[in-house]
C-alpha cells in the first residue's frame, strides 16, 4: 500500500504570515531551518499568576504604534542557544500559524528582537509537513501583480504621457566591429 503525500507548499526564506488568534496579519518572518524554535518579538513581559503571560507584540519596525497586547498561558520554560553561541532561558507560549493556505498550531518563545529585521523568526518545528522552503525566493506566496498595460502613443503625436515629456531622443550609432 503507498501513502499519497500532499503537494508541499512552496515558501521563500521570508514570508509575510499570520497569528490569527491574536489578530496579527501580515507579519513579516525569516524562515531558518538552521533554528529548532521559532522567535517572536515581543516587549513588556509580565508573568502572571496561574501560568499566564502578558506581553506586547511590536508588529512593524518603524511604526512602533502598531502594537498588539496579549495575554497567554505559559506552555513551557526553555534555554535556547543563539546562532552566536549565547544561551538564554525563555518563556514559550502556544498559538496558531497561518503561512499561506497551511494552519498550524506552533510553539513560540517570547523575546527581544528588536534589532533584527524580521519580528519573527520560524524554525524547524513550525515548518514540518508539507513545506519545502525555496532559499533563492522571498514572499514566494504573495500573490503576483499584474502588470499594467502602457497606453501605445503614436510617434509624432501631440498626446504624450507626462512620463515621456522630458525626454530627448537620441541617434542609435553602430559602432565598426574590428
Amino acid at each position: 500500500m503507498t501513502t499519497v503525500r500532499p503537494e508541499p507548499v512552496v515558501i521563500g526564506w521570508t514570508e509575510f504570515i499570520d497569528l490569527p488568534e491574536w489578530g496579527i496579519r501580515n507579519l513579516r518572518a525569516k524562515v531558518d531551518t538552521g533554528a529548532r524554535t521559532s522567535a517572536l518579538h515581543v516587549e513588556n513581559i509580565e508573568e502572571l499568576p496561574r501560568g499566564h503571560v502578558r506581553f506586547d507584540v511590536i508588529v512593524h519596525r518603524q511604526k512602533r504604534d502598531r502594537t498588539i497586547h496579549v495575554k497567554e498561558r505559559i506552555v513551557r520554560r526553555g534555554t535556547v542557544r543563539s546562532s552566536t553561541g549565547h544561551r538564554t532561558k525563555r518563556i514559550f507560549v502556544e498559538t496558531l500559524l497561518r503561512i499561506g493556505p497551511i494552519e498550524k498550531r506552533i510553539e513560540v518563545s517570547l523575546v527581544d528582537r528588536e534589532k533584527m529585521i524580521h519580528r519573527m523568526l520560524l524554525g524547524r518545528a513550525a515548518l514540518t509537513g508539507p513545506i519545502l522552503v525555496d532559499v533563492d525566493r522571498r514572499m514566494a506566496l504573495k500573490p503576483k501583480k499584474k502588470k499594467k498595460k502602457k497606453k501605445a502613443t503614436r510617434e509624432g503625436s501631440k498626446e504624450t504621457s507626462s512620463r515621456n515629456k522630458n525626454l530627448t531622443r537620441t541617434k542609435h550609432t553602430e559602432w565598426p566591429l574590428e
